[in-house]
């Protein structure tokens, strides 16, 4: 009798977990695993491919989270988070407006993951805050090595931050480990995550000038995700937002790309 109780009880375990991946849940199979894997939080209204999903990342080591809205997301984003796959339709509201919180929130990678696959909403995804806009049907095998992208690149960038966090040039001061950008009056200046990123590489390049290729890559970890028309569209933001002095701070080297032109950098 106690065995068949036992069994009885550990079927109902399992049809609630099978039960319980619809909404915001962790894998059953992650219990066993040891702390310190990265997490991540699949945000996909529907539940056939949020449990692909989850399952697949699952089996290759991560510690993933469903959830099926914006409300679900908000919720797991109390636990410390790595990387979101972020629908742009959901039930509750709009993913690329939930990207702007993520991002607010914390140092969270962000991968777009959706049927939405126009040139206009793709370069909305990245110029917002993706590191990646992947159209379904999705590839596994692909999206797995953008996943691996992100966190390799997201984790130096975090050992860099915290060897060089602040750097001052011309009137402002862009501190790396915060991702805020400062000017000479304190008062921070609104970047979006793309804008961001491209400001930093351009600061780290000491004046040397980079190619609008390797902007690309900075900006989206992808070639095939941005061409260089959004790169230029980020360096004409750039310039229009910072204006301090009257020196140009983001230069045009003809048949190369862009560089700092400030002369001076503390």
């Amino acid at each position: 009798m106690n065995v068949r109780s036992h069994d009885s009880a550990t079927r109902s375990d399992l049809n609630s977990q099978v039960g319980s991946s619809r909404t915001v849940t962790v894998s059953a199979r992650q219990e066993s695993r040891p702390a310190g894997r990265e997490r991540l939080i699949v945000v996909e209204d529907d539940p056939v491919t949020r449990t692909m999903l989850v399952d697949y990342f699952s089996d290759n080591n991560f510690d993933v989270v469903g959830a099926g809205s914006c409300t679900e997301c908000r919720q797991a984003l109390r636990a410390r988070t790595d990387l979101v796959f972020l629908d742009v339709q959901l039930p509750d509201g709009d993913g690329f407006e939930l990207a702007k919180e993520i991002q607010a929130a914390g140092n969270v990678g962000i991968i777009f993951v959706t049927r939405r696959d126009t040139d206009v909403d793709r370069i909305l995804g990245l110029e917002v805050a993706g590191d990646h806009y992947v159209t379904k049907p999705i590839n596994l095998r692909d999206l797995l090595a953008r996943a691996r992208s992100v966190l390799r690149r997201r984790s130096i960038d975090r050992k860099a931050a915290r060897n060089h966090n602040s750097i001052a040039f011309g009137d402002w001061i862009i501190d790396l480990t915060r991702r805020e950008l400062l000017g000479n009056d304190g008062k921070p200046v609104a970047l979006t995550r793309a804008e961001f990123d491209l400001l930093a590489a351009l600061v780290g390049a000491d004046g040397r000038p980079l190619s609008r290729d390797y902007l690309i890559e900075v900006v989206s970890n992808r070639q095939a995700d941005v061409d260089i028309r959004t790169v230029d569209a980020l360096v004409a933001r750039l310039r229009r937002k910072l204006v301090g002095s009257g020196t140009p701070v983001i230069a045009t080297v003809t048949g190369v790309g862009y560089k700092l032109a400030l002369s001076e950098r503390l």
